[in-house]
C-alpha cells in the first residue's frame, strides 16, 4: 500500500523490495513507496510531477552514492561526487545503473561497434582467425611451417636428392670511420678477418660443407675452399637428403636448424638426377611475408585492428578517418552538373580551363559520358577523373591539387587552395581509419572495415551464415557467440538500420539510450537496478513490443528495472506502476497510485489511469486547417539514405513527418529542409542537399524548438527568458521609493553589480568545496538567499519586494500585476499552455524537458505576428504525459492561428491523429527507407496499406470514434485535464 505518509519499515519484505520512506527531493511531498525487486516498475505522471526526482535523483542517486562510499577516500576523489538525497530511509537498494536519453558522447573515435564492445570482439576474431592477403598480388601471406614444408617436399618424386642449405652472411668490409658514410659496392669482397672468423664458427658448430654453383666444398679438403668466390652468395650445407617418407623427421630438424642459423631462411637445392629431373631451388622462410613480392606484413594481433592505437591506425589520418584536404563538396559543389557544364568548379576558372578540356578528352577516350550529371556517373568513372590515370598522361583532380601544393609559396595559390580546403575522407585509408596491413587481413573474404560498413541487420546475416574451417571454428566459437548476441540485442531494440561504423556523436538521444540498453543486456549483469529514462523515445509504435521484450529479458536475468515512461504499451507491460501528480511543480510530487496496471485503471485519483481507461482522451480535432494554397516544395533530396525524394509541405498547417526509426525523418527535415532554406538565405548552393527548392519566398524565418535547457546556470528563469523580468524591474524602478533613492531598473537585477548582493554575486548561495565529499552549497549569510542588498529589498510595490515577486507563481503574478499590461502580455501565454504553476524565479536548470520546450513555445506565442514563420520540432512529446500532450497541441493551435507553419517529427499517435497533414517515410529504416510512402490527412494515410504508421493510426482513429461521445462527456468533468482536453478539441477556423 503506497501512501504519502511515513510507513514503518517492514523487515520481512526488505529483501524483496526497495523501500523508500519520506522522499523530499525537489518537489516530492514526503512520499513513501515500495519498488519490487526482479520486476519492471514504471514511474509515470504529468511532466514536472517528480518522476525523475524519484527515479534518478532519489533511487539511482542513493544506489550510486552507496557504491562510491564503499571505495577508498583516494578512489572517491576521482569519481563523480554525489550528495545524499533528501530522504528518510531507503532499504533493499541494489547497485544502480542509469541509462539516460542524453547522448553525451562527442568523441570522434567512438562508433556503434566500439560502444557496444562488438569491435573488441571483432579485433579478437581477426587476430585469431584472420588470414592476411598480399596488398599487391592478393596471394595468401603465411609463415613457412617446417611440417608443411616436409609434406610439400615428400609429395615430390621419390628418390630425388637435395641439399638443405642456408646462406652464409659475412660482413664485406670494416665499419667506416666516424663521420664518414658507408658506400656499398656491388660484389665487394668480404672482410678477410670476418670471413676467417665466420668459417671457423660454422666449423665449430658442426657444419663441414659449403655449396656454390652446384658444387660442394668440404672443410676436410681445404684446397677446395680456395675455389669459392666469396664475392658471390655461398651456402652452408646442413644436410643431404633424398625424398622418402623415412627422412621426414630429419628434414624437419634440418629446416629448423636453417631457420635458427640462417636468419629464418631455409633453401632446398635439388640436383639433376638420372631420371631427368632438372635442378631446382625451393626457398622457404619463417618471416610473415609475401613469397612473390617480398613485402613483410605485421602478424595479426588485436592492437593491429585498433584505430585508437598507433600500431593499427592509418598513419595519414591517425585513426580519425578524415584529413584536411581538398573537399569534394567544394570541388564539385553542384553534383547535378555534368563535365560539359563545369561540374569541377576550379577548372571553370579562366586560368585552368585547359585542364577541363583535357579532362573531357580523357573521359571520351575512357568511355565516360561528359553530358551526364556528376552524381549519375559510376563510382569508378568518378574515381578515374578524381585520381587520374598516369598511363594516359592525365593527372586528375588530385594531381592538379598536388601540383598546386608545390606552388604554395605564391600568395594567390594559397588563397585559391583555401577555397577548396575542408575535411575530406583520408585518401590513404578511404575513411576506414586503419593502416593497409590491417585491411589486408580477412575472415570469410571480408576485412574488418568491410564488416563495420554493414548495418546491424546485414551483420547479423553475415555472422549467422559465416563458414570457418574446423580449427578456426574451435578458436572463434565463444567470440562469435558474443558478437551474435550483441547484434541480436541491437536488432531487438530497433537499431537494425545503423551501420557499425556510425559515429556515436551523430546518434539521437533515443538511439544512444537503446545502444546503452543493448550493451547492458550484453554484459549479462545480474542483481542490478536499471533506471531508464523513456526508452521508447524515437521508437515507432511498430517497434515498441521489441523494446518491452528487452526490458523483460533484463528482468528475467535477475535485475530490477525502474522506467520513467509515458508510452501506454510499456505501462501496460509493467509488473508495477507508480503514478505521481496530480499537477506539475509545486502542484505535483504526491503519490496518486502504486500497484498493478489493472488496479490503476480503476483508481479515480490517477490521471494516467483515467486516460488509459478511456475516461479522458485527446480527441481528434473537429476540423483541420486546410492548406491555404501556399506550399514549400523540395525536389531531388538525396542526403544520407534519401532516394531522390520530392517533398511538399503545405504552409499555414500542422504537418507531421512520421516513419519507422531510421527511415530518414530527421534527415529530410533537419539535414535537407532546414539546411537548404539556410543555404538559400545565405546565398550558398543548395545542391548539396537537394536539386531545387520552391516556395521559400513565403517563409521569412525558420525556428527550431527543441527540449534543450533554456539556460545552463541557475540565474536563468522563466521571468528572464520571457523578458517579463525587464518589465517587472521597470515597475519597481518607477516606484516613488526607488526614485528617491536614485535606483534604476539595473538595481533590481541580480546579474549586474549595483543592487545585487556582492557576497554571493546574486546567486543566493555560496559553494564550499569539500575534498572527498560533494561540494556543499550554503545559503548566503549576507542576503539570506534573497540575492539582493537589504536597501533594494526595502523598495516595495503593492507591499512586495523584488525577491517576493520572484517567488510568485505565474498565476499569482497575473493577479498581482493586473494593471501592468507589459507584464501580463508576457505571462498570460504561460498560464494558457499549462505552466501557470511555475514560479517566476524558478531556476531553469530544475525544469523538465517538456517544461523547457513549452517555455520556448510561449516565448514565440508572445510575438504579435507569426506569419511566414516555419517552426520545426523534433519529437516534442519527449517526457510528456497524455495530459501535457493535450496542452502542447493547444499551444500548436495557437501558433497556427497566429499565422505560423509547423513541421513536427513525431511517433506519438495522439499528435499524429491531430495533424492537418502527414508525410510518412519508409518503408523500413536505413537503406530500405528514404522514400515517401504516404501523404495526406491522417484519415487518408490510415487507409494506406503500405504504411506502418497508417496501420497503427487507423486503430487510434477508430478507438477515438468509438469513445468520442464518452470522451466529450469526460471533458465536462472537473478532472484536472478536462479543460485542456476541451481546449485541444476546439475547432480551428480555416485560414
Amino acid at each position: 500500500m503506497a501512501t504519502n505518509e511515513l510507513i514503518p519499515a517492514n523487515t520481512n519484505t526488505s529483501q524483496e523490495v526497495i523501500s523508500i520512506r519520506g522522499a523530499r527531493v525537489h518537489n516530492l511531498k514526503n512520499i513513501s513507496v515500495e519498488i519490487p525487486h526482479n520486476a519492471i516498475t514504471v514511474v509515470t505522471g504529468v511532466s514536472g510531477s517528480g518522476k525523475s526526482s524519484l527515479a534518478f535523483d532519489t533511487v539511482y542517486a542513493e544506489g550510486q552514492r552507496r557504491y562510491v562510499e564503499s571505495l577508498s577516500a583516494y578512489a572517491r576523489q576521482f569519481l563523480e561526487r554525489m550528495e545524499k538525497p533528501d530522504v528518510e530511509e531507503i532499504s533493499g537498494i541494489a547497485p544502480a545503473v542509469a541509462i539516460r536519453q542524453k547522448n553525451s558522447t562527442r568523441n570522434p573515435r567512438s562508433t556503434v561497434a566500439t560502444s557496444t564492445e562488438i569491435y573488441d570482439y571483432l579485433r579478437l576474431l581477426f587476430a585469431r582467425c584472420g588470414q592476411t592477403f598480399c596488398i599487391k598480388c592478393g596471394v595468401l601471406v603465411r609463415r613457412d611451417n617446417p611440417d608443411e614444408i616436409a609434406t610439400q617436399v615428400l609429395s615430390l618424386a621419390p628418390g630425388r636428392r637435395f641439399y638443405v642449405v642456408y646462406q652464409l652472411k659475412v660482413p664485406t668490409s670494416a665499419p667506416p670511420a666516424p663521420g664518414r658514410r658507408l658506400v656499398k659496392k656491388k660484389n665487394a669482397p668480404p672482410n678477410q678477418d670476418a670471413l676467417r672468423q665466420a668459417l671457423s664458427d660454422i666449423q665449430k658448430r658442426g657444419f663441414n660443407r659449403l655449396y656454390q654453383d652446384g658444387r660442394l666444398h668440404e672443410f676436410s679438403s681445404p684446397e677446395t675452399l680456395l675455389e669459392i668466390d666469396f664475392t658471390k652468395p655461398v651456402w652452408v650445407v646442413v644436410d643431404r637428403l633424398a625424398v622418402n617418407s623415412e627422412s621426414r623427421s630429419r628434414l624437419i630438424d634440418s629446416i629448423e636448424i636453417c631457420y635458427r642459423e640462417g636468419n629464418g631462411e631455409a633453401i632446398l637445392e635439388f640436383v639433376t638426377d638420372a631420371a631427368g629431373n632438372p635442378a631446382q631451388r625451393l626457398v622457404f622462410n619463417d618471416r610473415f611475408e609475401c613469397k612473390y613480392d617480398g613485402i613483410i606484413y605485421q602478424e595479426p594481433e588485436p592492437r593491429l585492428f585498433s584505430f585508437n592505437n598507433p600500431y593499427g591506425a592509418c598513419p595519414r589520418c591517425q585513426g580519425f578517418g578524415n584529413t584536411i584536404d581538398f573537399d569534394l563538396n567544394l570541388v564539385v559543389p553542384d553534383s547535378s552538373k555534368s563535365l560539359d557544364d563545369g561540374a569541377i568548379e576550379p577548372w571553370t576558372k579562366p586560368r585552368y580551363r585547359v585542364l577541363l578540356q583535357e579532362a573531357k578528352k580523357f573521359a571520351r577516350s575512357q568511355g565516360i559520358p561528359t553530358n551526364v550529371a556528376w552524381r549519375h556517373l559510376t563510382p569508378d568513372q568518378r574515381r578515374m577523373i578524381l585520381e587520374g590515370d598516369p598511363a594516359n598522361d592525365f593527372a586528375g583532380v588530385k594531381g592538379f591539387f598536388n601540383y598546386l601544393e608545390r606552388k604554395k609559396y605564391k600568395l594567390h595559390v594559397r588563397v585559391f587552395l583555401s577555397r577548396y580546403r575542408g575535411y575530406a575522407l583520408c585518401p590513404e585509408c578511404g575513411g576506414t581509419r586503419l593502416r593497409p596491413e590491417a585491411r589486408a587481413v580477412r575472415v570469410a573474404r571480408k576485412s574488418i572495415t568491410e564488416i563495420c560498413k554493414l548495418t546491424v541487420k546485414e551483420a547479423r546475416t553475415f555472422f549467422a551464415t559465416l563458414e570457418l574451417t574446423p580449427a578456426q571454428a574451435k578458436i572463434a566459437d565463444k567470440i562469435l557467440d558474443e558478437i551474435r548476441s550483441r547484434l541480436q540485442f541491437l536488432d531487438e531494440v530497433g537499431l537494425d538500420y545503423l551501420t557499425l561504423d556510425r559515429l556515436t556523436s551523430t546518434l539521437s538521444g533515443g538511439e544512444s539510450q537503446r545502444i546503452q540498453l543493448a550493451t547492458s543486456l550484453g554484459s549479462h549483469l545480474v542483481g542490478a537496478l536499471y533506471v531508464l529514462d523513456e526508452p521508447s523515445i524515437g521508437l515507432h509504435p511498430r517497434d515498441t513490443q521489441r523494446l518491452i521484450d528487452i526490458l523483460k529479458s533484463l528482468r528475467d536475468l535477475g535485475n530490477t528495472v525502474l522506467v520513467v515512461e509515458h508510452d501506454p504499451d510499456t505501462i501496460e507491460a509493467a509488473d508495477s506502476v507508480i503514478d505521481l501528480g496530480p499537477g506539475a511543480g509545486e502542484l505535483g510530487g504526491k503519490l496518486l497510485f502504486s500497484g498493478s496496471y489493472d488496479a490503476m485503471l480503476r483508481e479515480p485519483k490517477s490521471i494516467t489511469g483515467r486516460y488509459l481507461n478511456g475516461e479522458l482522451r485527446i480527441p481528434v480535432p473537429n476540423s483541420r486547417h486546410k492548406p491555404n494554397g501556399k506550399f514549400l516544395r523540395l525536389f531531388g533530396a538525396h542526403v544520407h539514405n534519401l532516394q531522390n525524394v520530392d517533398l511538399m509541405v503545405p504552409l499555414g498547417t500542422f504537418t507531421v513527418v512520421t516513419g519507422v526509426s531510421g527511415s530518414g525523418k530527421s534527415t529530410i527535415v533537419h539535414d535537407v529542409l532546414y539546411k537548404a532554406l539556410a543555404a538559400k538565405r545565405n546565398g550558398s548552393s543548395i545542391k548539396e542537399f537537394c536539386d531545387r527548392i520552391e516556395g521559400d519566398a513565403e517563409i521569412r524565418e525558420v525556428v527550431i524548438v527543441d527540449q534543450s535547457p533554456i539556460g545552463r546556470t541557475p540565474r536563468s528563469n522563466p521571468a528572464t527568458y520571457l523578458k517579463a523580468f525587464d518589465a517587472i524591474r521597470e515597475v519597481f524602478a518607477e516606484t516613488p521609493d526607488a526614485k528617491r533613492r536614485g535606483y534604476t531598473a539595473g538595481h533590481f537585477s541580480f546579474n549586474v553589480p549595483g543592487g545585487r548582493c556582492e557576497t554571493c554575486q546574486g546567486d543566493g548561495t555560496v559553494t564550499v568545496e569539500m575534498q572527498f565529499l560533494a561540494d556543499v552549497e550554503l545559503i548566503c549569510e549576507e542576503c539570506r538567499g534573497t540575492r539582493f542588498k537589504s536597501s533594494v529589498l526595502e523598495v516595495r510595490y503593492h507591499g512586495k519586494n523584488v525577491h517576493e515577486v520572484l517567488q510568485l507563481t505565474v498565476r499569482e503574478a497575473l493577479t498581482f500585476f493586473i494593471n501592468v499590461p507589459k507584464v501580463i502580455s508576457k505571462l498570460r501565454v504561460l498560464n494558457e499552455i499549462g505552466l501557470g504553476y511555475l514560479r517566476l524565479g524558478q531556476s531553469a536548470t530544475t525544469l523538465s524537458g517538456g517544461e523547457a520546450q513549452r517555455l520556448k513555445l510561449a516565448s514565440h506565442l508572445t510575438r504579435s505576428e507569426n506569419k511566414e514563420i516555419l517552426y520545426i520540432l523534433d519529437e516534442p512529446t519527449t517526457g510528456l504525459h497524455f495530459d501535457d500532450i493535450a496542452k502542447l497541441l493547444a499551444a500548436f493551435r495557437k501558433l497556427l492561428e497566429s499565422g505560423a507553419s509547423l513541421v513536427v517529427i513525431e511517433h506519438n499517435l495522439d499528435v499524429i491523429k491531430s495533424a492537418d497533414w502527414l508525410i510518412d517515410l519508409g518503408p523500413e529504416g536505413g537503406d530500405q527507407g528514404g522514400k515517401i510512402i504516404a501523404t495526406g490527412t491522417p484519415e487518408q494515410v490510415a487507409r494506406n496499406t503500405q504504411s506502418h504508421t497508417g496501420r497503427f493510426l487507423a486503430r487510434a482513429l477508430n478507438a477515438n470514434g468509438q469513445a468520442k461521445r464518452h470522451a466529450n462527456g469526460a471533458s465536462k468533468s472537473t478532472g484536472p485535464s478536462a479543460t485542456i482536453a476541451n481546449g485541444a478539441n476546439a475547432p480551428s477556423a480555416d485560414p
